[in-house]
Parts: structure tokens; sequence; C-alpha cells
């Protein structure tokens, strides 16, 4: 059976704009990716979800 529970946003209360990468400080998702979350499917969060933690590590680089 598929699991239906939603995926939970990766907000951390910490929004503010990086200029140089265009990623938020504190969620690492794009501009885009914030205003669209709310209407994307479970499949669509858990790609950008997936994509966070390389975005993170690149910030630190």
């Amino acid at each position: 059976m598929a699991d239906n529970k939603e995926v939970q946003s990766p907000c951390i209360s910490v929004c503010s704009m990086n200029e140089k990468t265009g990623f938020c400080h504190g969620c690492f998702r794009n501009m885009d990716e914030i205003e669209k979350w709310w209407d994307l499917n479970n499949q669509q969060k858990q790609a950008i979800l997936d994509m966070l933690g390389e975005r993170e590590l690149a910030a630190f680089d």
C-alpha cells in the first residue's frame, strides 16, 4: 500500500535568500520551489527534498 502521508515542508523559519545561489539560507529551496510547494504532489516534494542535502553541502564548499 502506498504511503499517502503528506511530505512536510523543509522550512525552518530562517527565510532569507542567498543572492549568489538563489537558495534560501534556511531550507535551501529556490523561490519557485517555495512558492509552488503547496501545489506539488508528494512525489514532486520528495524530489525537491532529495536535492536539498547536495545544495546545503555545496553552500559550504
